[in-house]
C-alpha cells in the first residue's frame, strides 16, 4: 500500500498557486490535508478574535473545494510538533509537506516539528507565500536589507515572479482517512454578543472570495494610486486579509494587476513592502514587542495603569477622540475588522503622539480586531508610524488629524462611520469643536492639537537625553 504524505496547511488557504500542495501531488501518494488550530506554539502571539472568525470561514471555503475533488480537511487542535507526530503514526505518512512561515513561533515550529517526527517522515518545507523567500534578496555584501528602498530596488530586479501554479485536477486519496475535529467545536465565531454582522456584509473569506476581490480590483488598479489616499473613495484593494490567509498568493496578484497600465506599480510596491515586512522579522524576531532603535526604550509613555490614560485609550479603541477622522477609522476597524490604509497611519499616530500612549498597545488592539493583522506588517507598520523601527518616520513629524481629514477629503468617510456628524457640511465636519458645531453626544477632543505636539516633543526630547 502506498505510503500517505500529509498536507500541512496554515496561512496558506488555497489549492492554486500552493507550492506544497503541488509537491504532494507531484509525489503521486495519497495527500491527507490537515489544518491545525495550534495556540501553543505561537504562545503570546494567539491568533486574535477578528482572524478567528475569518479563519472559521476560510476553513469551510477550503474543505469545500477539497471534496470537489473527493478529498476533505483534517482537522485537529494542539501543539504543531505534538499533533504531527501523532498523525505520522496514525497513518503511515511518509512525508509532510507545507508552506514555510517566518513568523519566529512558525520558524520554531517548524523546527520542533522535523525534530519530532519518527524515523522515515520527512518534514518538506517549500517557498510560496511571498514574491521571494524572505532572506533571498542580499546585499552585495551578502547581507540582510533593513532600509525598505534599498530593498525593492534590489528585489524589483528579480520581478516578475514565477507564474502562478494552476489547482491541481485531481488528489490521490488516502485508504484510510484520520478522525477529525468538528469545525464548531472550536468556537471561533463570537456568540455572546455576535460582533460580526459587518464583518458578514463586508467580506467572503476563502479561495473565491480572495478571486472576486482581485477580478474587482483589476478594474480600477491603473487609477490605484489616485485614489488608494481618499477615504471616502472605494480606491483599497481588500486583498490584505485574502493575502494574510493564503487565500491567494502575492505572484498571483502581481501577475493580475502589472498589466492593467497607470499606476499600478503603487500596489506592486505594496506586495514588495509586505515582502520587506518578512525580512524584517527575520532579522529581529522581536519586532512586535520591542523597539528596534534602543533609544526610545527610555521614552517616558503615559501609564496605561493610570486610570486617566485608560481612559483616553479606550476612547481611542471605541472611536470617541473627539478627532472625526480617527474615529471614524477606529469604529470601521471594530465594525468590519478592516481600516483604510491612510486612516490607519492617522489612527496609530494619534495614538503614540497625541495620547502619548506606548506604540505596543496599539499593535495589540490591531492585532485583536483587523481580519488582516499579520505579525510582520502590524509590526513594521507601528514601529514604522512610532519612529522606533530601523526604517521609520521621524517621531517628530506628527500628523496633524484635522488637515489630513480635509487634505484628503474625508467628509463621506466620517458621515458613514460617525452619523452623529452626518448632518454637517464641510469644513465643519472635519473640526465641529473648533467652528461651534461639536453636536451633543460627540465627545470633545481628548487634547488640542498644539498641546499633544508640544507634549510629544518633550517626551522625546527625553530620548535624545
Amino acid at each position: 500500500m502506498t505510503q500517505p504524505v500529509v498536507l500541512w496547511f496554515r496561512r496558506d488557504l488555497r489549492l492554486a498557486d500552493q507550492q506544497a500542495l503541488a509537491a504532494a501531488v507531484v509525489s503521486g501518494a495519497p495527500v491527507i490535508p490537515v489544518y491545525i488550530l495550534d495556540d501553543e506554539s505561537p504562545k503570546h502571539r494567539k491568533m486574535g478574535e477578528a482572524s478567528r472568525w475569518w479563519l472559521h470561514h476560510s476553513l469551510v471555503s477550503l474543505d469545500a473545494d477539497l471534496q470537489v475533488l473527493g478529498s476533505r480537511l483534517i482537522l485537529r487542535r494542539g501543539k504543531s510538533d505534538a499533533v504531527l507526530s501523532r498523525l505520522v503514526e496514525e497513518t503511515g505518512a511518509a512525508a509532510i509537506h507545507c508552506i514555510r512561515h517566518y513568523e519566529p513561533y512558525w520558524r520554531n515550529a517548524e523546527k520542533a516539528v522535523a525534530k519530532a517526527l519518527p524515523d522515515g517522515c520527512d518534514l518538506k518545507c517549500h517557498d510560496g507565500n511571498y514574491l521571494l523567500p524572505p532572506g533571498s534578496v542580499t546585499t552585495g555584501s551578502g547581507g540582510q536589507y533593513k532600509i525598505y528602498t534599498a530593498f525593492m530596488r534590489a528585489l524589483w530586479q528579480h520581478m516578475p515572479p514565477a507564474q502562478p501554479l494552476p489547482s491541481p485536477a485531481k488528489l490521490a486519496l488516502p485508504v484510510y482517512w484520520p478522525a477529525s475535529d468538528a469545525l464548531s467545536d472550536w468556537d471561533l465565531l463570537p456568540v455572546k454578543p455576535d460582533w460580526s454582522g459587518g464583518m458578514q456584509q463586508m467580506w467572503t473569506p476563502g479561495e473565491h472570495g480572495a478571486k472576486a476581490r482581485l477580478d474587482a480590483f483589476t478594474d480600477k488598479a491603473k487609477s490605484y494610486d489616485e485614489r488608494r489616499n481618499l477615504p471616502s473613495v472605494d480606491g483599497s484593494s481588500f486583498l490584505s486579509p485574502h493575502l494574510h490567509f493564503g487565500e491567494i498568493s502575492a505572484a498571483t496578484c502581481w501577475h493580475a494587476t502589472m498589466s492593467a497600465g497607470g499606476s499600478v506599480d503603487v500596489f506592486l510596491k505594496e506586495l514588495v513592502w509586505r515582502d520587506y515586512a518578512q525580512n524584517v522579522i527575520c532579522q529581529f524576531p522581536e519586532y512586535g514587542s520591542k523597539n528596534a532603535r534602543e533609544g526610545f526604550d527610555k521614552m517616558p509613555w503615559r501609564d496605561l495603569a493610570d486610570p486617566a490614560v485608560k481612559a483616553d485609550y479606550t476612547a481611542w479603541t471605541k472611536g470617541q477622540t473627539g478627532y472625526p477622522i480617527v474615529d471614524a477609522g477606529m469604529r470601521q476597524l471594530w465594525a468590519t475588522g478592516w481600516m483604510h490604509n491612510r486612516v490607519r497611519m492617522i489612527a496609530a499616530s494619534f495614538l503614540i503622539k497625541h495620547l502619548l500612549i506606548d506604540w505596543r498597545a496599539g499593535e495589540q488592539w490591531f492585532w485583536d480586531t483587523l481580519v488582516d493583522a499579520d505579525y510582520g506588517s502590524n509590526a513594521v507598520n507601528w514601529q514604522w508610524t512610532a519612529g522606533t523601527g530601523v526604517d521609520s518616520n521621524m517621531f517628530v513629524r506628527i500628523m496633524a488629524p484635522l488637515s489630513q481629514s480635509e487634505k484628503f477629503d474625508a467628509s463621506g468617510y466620517i458621515r458613514q462611520w460617525v452619523p452623529e456628524l452626518s448632518d454637517l457640511r464641510e469644513p465643519y465636519i472635519h473640526d465641529p469643536e473648533e467652528h461651534g458645531a461639536r453636536p451633543k453626544g460627540y465627545p470633545r477632543k481628548l487634547i488640542g492639537h498644539k498641546q499633544a505636539r508640544e507634549r510629544a516633543l518633550a517626551a522625546f526630547a527625553v530620548t535624545k537625553g
